[in-house]
């Protein structure tokens, strides 16, 4: 349900800012659609999990390895995109890892 509610919106959007001519192209693109498909995927799980893991422990120990999915989305982006990171996003990468497993751990 979410994630319709998601599209609806964004179709909404896009037809509000004026481009709801450029819907046609993604749905033609299929590498796009494979990526738009991959990210309702991968949300879907993420949240299924999330949910699970809810039932069965503490939100203060859950929360913080969610919140650690921005470092693994980091690590990726310099893996494979080749982003470069500057000093100080790397020490706030650093940072979050870091409290995000002492909050969990402690």
């Amino acid at each position: 349900m979410r994630g319709v509610i998601m599209a609806i919106f964004l179709v909404t959007v896009m037809i509000v800012q004026g481009h709801a001519s450029h819907l046609p192209e993604v749905f033609a693109d299929r590498r796009a659609l494979a990526c738009v498909a991959l990210s309702g995927i991968a949300g879907a799980t993420s949240w299924l999990f999330y949910f699970m893991a809810l039932k069965t422990g503490d939100v203060s120990r859950i929360a913080p390895i969610d919140k650690f999915s921005v470092v693994f989305a980091v690590l990726l982006a310099i893996l494979i995109f080749e982003e470069e990171v500057t000093l100080s996003h790397g020490i706030g990468i650093f940072l979050i890892a870091i409290d995000s497993l002492m909050i969990a751990i402690l």
